[in-house]
């Protein structure tokens, strides 16, 4: 509809309900009553909605992209902790072999060729090597082959004899589905770092810090490219969801989180939020002050978050790129000269 040209409004489903309530308290609801309520709320009430930005395609397209690739980790981990929980109850020495590194090459390759203890029991130290080759790993062969095969001739608890063939057969095929999302994750990442390579504003969000070719293809994606969506420093805070909320009445009052966000968004920017602090002595001097005043690591890192999106609305609305001394200038100078 807005690429039809319609101006759109996103209305909340809680608001349309307590608007209702204005209109009548007996309960009833109908279709055309809605259609009624939600005509009312535009006409009357539209400045305090925003409409739905139209986003250019270029936009869109990366959306798509990081959403997916996203959706396939998310996947992969589901399926890795499967198979972990797996192993766990009849193949303990592939868990001490490979630790949390599970989806990772040496584990697929090894497990598909050992899917049970006693497979595993067998492998020479030659064909495990060969089997890391042919996965990929170039370095440290021998020690790793000698390491894994130390690990699969442990002694270990033995699962009845009557299920280890039905386990072996379920570990074979999560270690297929594993590889083959291992694979497309791949394929999309490239996929992703290209579209998000030919957006004009790609350079300044990889300016900012703690922001890669993924996560800063993720926080575009998500905040939009529309330059009208959002108003001022603020509405693009609380969009993101690291704005906290204040809780008053009377001489009550409580700064709580905010619940109600774009999850992608929000995971993108606490992870930028951690990865910053290891690249900006501005970034690390916020934080540690947030720490000061007896945050918690979570909240001074959300904190430190809703500050970087205050910076990046800068960036964008200037069309600059981040420039340490400029985002954090009124604490410059204590960070230098701390270091």
């Amino acid at each position: 509809m807005v690429a039809a040209g319609y101006t759109v409004y996103a209305i909340n489903p809680l608001q349309v309900a307590r608007y209702r309530e204005r209109h009548g308290t007996s309960g009833a609801k109908s279709d055309p009553g809605d259609a009624h309520v939600l005509a009312e709320l535009v006409r009357l009430d539209r400045a305090h909605h925003r409409p739905v930005a139209g986003d250019s395609a270029l936009a869109e397209h990366v959306k798509v992209l990081t959403r997916a690739h996203q959706s396939l980790i998310w996947s992969r981990q589901r399926q890795t902790n499967a198979l972990r929980s797996m192993l766990r109850e009849f193949y303990p020495g592939a868990l001490a072999a490979f630790g949390d590194e599970l989806a990772g090459r040496d584990a697929l390759a090894i497990l598909a060729i050992a899917p049970a203890p006693e497979a595993g029991r067998r492998l020479s130290q030659s064909k495990i090597a060969a089997s890391l080759r042919r996965a990929g790993r170039q370095r440290n062969l021998e020690p790793t082959a000698e390491r894994i095969q130390t690990a699969l001739r442990a002694p270990q608890l033995e699962a009845h004899p009557g299920v280890v063939g039905a386990y072996a057969a379920a570990v074979r095929s999560l270690v297929t589905v594993i590889t083959a999302l291992v694979i497309q994750t791949a394929v999309l990442q490239g996929e992703v770092e290209a579209g998000f390579g030919q957006h004009p504003d790609a350079e300044i969000y990889l300016s900012q810090p703690g922001l890669g070719p993924i996560l800063g293809a993720r926080v575009l994606a998500e905040f939009g490219d529309d330059p009208h969506r959002y108003a001022d420093p603020k509405a693009r805070k609380n969009y993101s969801g690291m704005a906290s909320i204040t809780r008053a009445s009377g001489t009550k009052r409580l700064v709580l989180a905010r619940y109600t966000r774009n999850r992608r968004l929000a995971d993108a920017l606490y992870r930028q939020a951690f990865t910053a602090l290891g690249v900006s002595p501005g970034a690390r001097a916020y934080y540690d002050r947030q720490r000061d005043r007896g945050a918690s690591h979570h909240q001074a890192l959300r904190a430190l978050a809703n500050r970087l999106v205050s910076i990046l609305h800068g960036c964008l609305r200037h069309h600059a790129r981040y420039d340490e001394a400029t985002a954090w200038h009124t604490n410059t100078g204590a960070a230098i000269a701390a270091a």
